[in-house]
């Protein structure tokens, strides 16, 4: 003779089962934490404008101009902070640039030299334009640089 045995497994067992496997799922696929970049700019004319910064995540875009992020603080100090936060870890390249008559774009002089002032990370291109390479810097987790603006 053969008794079947009355199952054993309560809705709330079951449930709670699912609840912890799908929380062991949610922990295994967690996405890496995004990082934050702090970029001290020194050298800004007290007062005037806003400091505009572009954030380049390729070769290509710094050479397009075209930032991927971007920001703009206002020219209140000698010394101004600006922080990107929930970027994916990599590389990238800052082009900056001061404009102190808020009219959105770099001024120049008649021979093409800035009136206003500009800077690169890794504080290259002083005398003219770096290429991306003299210019990237990697971010991971909380990165800080300086920047001084020429």
């Amino acid at each position: 003779m053969f008794i079947k045995k009355p199952c054993s497994y309560s809705v709330t067992r079951i449930a709670l089962s699912a609840v912890g496997s799908l929380a062991i799922l949610l922990w295994l696929s967690k996405p890496a934490l995004a990082a934050q970049l702090t970029v001290t700019i020194s050298d800004v004319e007290q007062g005037k404008g806003h400091v505009m910064i572009g954030l380049y995540a390729s070769e290509t875009e710094f050479n397009r101009g075209k930032a991927s992020f971007h920001t703009k603080v206002k020219a209140e100090r000698g010394q101004e902070v600006a922080i990107f936060e929930q970027l994916p870890d990599g590389e990238y390249a800052i082009k900056m640039y001061q404009d102190e008559n808020s009219n959105n774009k770099m001024d120049f002089n008649m021979m093409g030299i800035p009136k206003e002032g500009y800077g690169f990370s890794n504080n290259v291109g002083m005398f003219g334009a770096p290429s991306y390479k003299e210019a990237k810097f990697s971010v991971k987790e909380k990165t800080a640089i300086d920047i001084d603006l020429f």
